[in-house]
């Protein structure tokens, strides 16, 4: 509260210099705010694109699967499923976007997949199957990593958001206040002494 604040000319230069540095704080939260959202919008673009990918590249494979089902049966497709890798190993690396440590995934990707199976029980419709769920596979890769950046830059923009309200509602109008209620009891105290100093002045004359 200003009125708990001792109105002396050292408080009024301490609370002028804490509310020049609580707006450059404020500026700076601001601005960082500002990039984490402009991020984070990105980051929500890019995974719509991803999403989509996904879905037509599960439609090509699931139609290509049915092909190969039809002309290899199933007895035949399930027993291949059996001798194709399940994964590939992949590590994961941080980066710093604004103070936030944002994933990245890293991981080999082949340009062309050798097949797991002899040439003999191979047939174009499941090669093309396979082509695309690894593709698929490789897309979820991005998605995980995009998704998961952008859970976390939204938690940063939370926090940031936090304290930027905390610094525009509360501690600016504090110290504005403080400064305005320091300002005015030493005018009046200047003017009071002003007075008291006319006062004597006469009754010495």
């Amino acid at each position: 509260m200003a009125n708990k604040i001792t109105p002396t000319k050292a408080n009024l230069m301490k609370s002028k210099n804490s509310l020049l540095f609580s707006k450059k704080g404020y500026d700076l939260l601001d601005r960082k705010r500002t990039v984490l959202i402009q991020e984070l919008m990105t980051l929500i673009d890019s995974a719509k694109i991803i999403e989509k990918k996904i879905e037509e590249k599960f439609a090509e494979g699931y139609e290509a699967l049915k092909q190969a089902s039809i002309t290899m049966g199933v007895f035949n497709i399930e027993e291949i499923a059996l001798a194709v890798n399940q994964e590939e190993d992949y590590d994961i690396r941080f980066k710093s976007v604004m103070g936030v440590e944002i994933p990245e995934v890293i991981y080999k990707k082949e340009d062309k997949i050798a097949p797991q199976y002899g040439f003999y029980r191979s047939n174009p419709s499941l090669d093309a199957a396979i082509l695309k769920f690894t593709e698929v596979k490789y897309l979820c890769y991005q998605l995980a990593q995009v998704e998961t950046s952008a859970y976390k830059l939204s938690l940063e923009i939370k926090k940031t958001q936090k304290r930027a309200n905390a610094l525009d509602k509360i501690q600016i109008p504090r110290l504005e206040k403080n400064i305005k209620f320091i300002e005015e009891t030493l005018e009046e105290k200047e003017r009071e002494d002003f007075f008291r100093l006319k006062v004597v002045k006469k009754k010495q004359s």
